[in-house]
């Protein structure tokens, strides 16, 4: 070997051997409560286009052409591993049907539409990435997690699990701890939410296995796990990132989603047209 080939090779080590290699979160990093679990005490927000579509979509005009740009669709790339949700044949029919429905375009209460347009509590797990922030409130038995969207919440008991009293639209959670990971269990779904405004839905046989993970102090890693074998062919994991909110005074603010809704649902019911 020539001398000049040496001084490359040996340039080449000592490059590789500066180079950070690549580890999870130090622990020093991470905020922890006196128990020693990560604190997970804050006001949280995804910041990603899930909400209108889980899969890959381009940019498309508003369903409602007088708002033009103001309310077109955003695109954005799937956060679904392996790019498409898992459909049974069937339910594929039914989603694509969904979705031609989502808006309907005029006044009245629709319930073949997106729920989120009639201000259904919005589920699990499409509540995390909602363009509105949420709050984790963490104690060493239970969790609560408050959304600033129409009031939704959620109580978590971290004990042994106890069986769901009725069906609801954020279903039954338990949580547990696994390392520094908060894991949920969430059964005990009805049927009247979406995953997003494109018409992605479940049966009441969802089940939603969800992880939160800490990967520094303003940063969680997000994973859900979804399962409805009467929707699906397979269970499939959505992830995304959810950022601590740390702006001055950040909190909830009133998202009084009821109000907002009165007019399109009971509008044509009034007996005197307000003026314009």
């Amino acid at each position: 070997m020539t001398k000049m080939a040496i001084c490359a090779v040996a340039a080449m080590v000592c490059v590789a051997a500066a180079r950070p290699v690549a580890q999870g979160p130090a622990q020093n990093q991470i905020p922890r409560t006196p128990d020693g679990k990560p604190d997970l005490n804050g006001i949280w927000q995804a910041m990603n286009t899930a909400n209108y579509d889980l899969e890959d979509h381009g940019a498309e005009p508003s369903p409602v052409l007088v708002t033009g740009a103001i309310g077109a669709i955003l695109p954005g790339e799937s956060l679904v591993e392996g790019g498409r949700i898992p459909y049974r044949p069937e339910a594929l029919a039914r989603r694509n049907e969904n979705r031609k429905n989502a808006v309907p375009g005029k006044p009245g209460r629709h319930l073949e539409a997106d729920p989120e347009l009639n201000c259904f509590l919005p589920g699990v797990p499409r509540a995390t990435y909602l363009p509105h922030p949420f709050q984790i409130v963490q104690s060493p038995n239970v969790i609560w997690i408050v959304y600033q969207y129409s009031y939704a919440r959620r109580e978590i008991p971290l004990g042994n699990p106890t069986e769901a009293p009725y069906e609801s639209w954020m279903g039954w959670s338990h949580g547990r701890w696994e390392g520094d990971t908060l894991v949920v269990d969430v059964t005990a779904f009805n049927d009247q939410t979406w995953f997003d405004r494109a018409g992605n839905y479940h049966s009441d046989a969802l089940h939603v296995v969800e992880r939160y993970t800490p990967t520094s102090a303003y940063h969680l890693m997000y994973e859900a796990t979804i399962e409805d074998p009467k929707v699906f062919t397979r269970p499939w994991t959505i992830t995304m990132p959810l950022y601590r909110r740390i702006d001055r005074n950040v909190r909830l603010l009133e998202f009084k989603c009821p109000e907002l809704v009165e007019e399109l649902h009971l509008g044509e019911y009034r007996k005197v047209v307000p003026s314009k």
